[in-house]
């Protein structure tokens, strides 16, 4: 089974709510919410496509010395499995825009549960509610 590595990213902002992003019509999981992030590409480490993918999803730089590892998803799909750390970020340059036609919704953590999300980030909502 084909394995896929993901960097996902809890961006926190001052009031302690959680940036999700709900997955565009036309992709894998459309309508689902998500923590921002992408696939770690080959050469990339974990850290350095998580601030590519910021970047380029959200318009914001964020330093490699800002995202602190919280934990991780491994979950299996279908026809992948998914492996998924999940840093925590409360610092970054710029201001949060939506860049590819994902709708965006920061959150408290307790509400993150009412969100609907694909499999492997449900169990990370737990992580968040106890850290935040």
């Amino acid at each position: 089974m084909k394995r896929v590595l993901v960097s996902a990213c809890a961006l926190v902002d001052p009031q302690g709510r959680v940036l999700i992003a709900q997955r565009p019509e036309g992709k894998t999981m459309a309508g689902l919410w998500e923590f921002p992030g992408g696939k770690v590409e080959e050469g990339e480490t974990p850290e350095t496509a998580l601030i590519r993918e910021l970047a380029e999803e959200l318009g914001i730089d964020v330093a490699e010395s800002c995202l602190a590892p919280l934990t991780f998803a491994s979950h299996r799909y279908e026809d992948f499995h998914l492996l998924m750390p999940l840093y925590v970020c409360r610092r970054w340059s710029g201001t949060v825009e939506a860049r590819e036609g994902q709708k965006l919704a920061w959150v408290r953590p307790v509400r993150l549960g009412d969100y609907p999300m694909p499999p492997a980030d449900v169990p990370l909502v737990a992580h968040l509610r106890d850290l935040l």
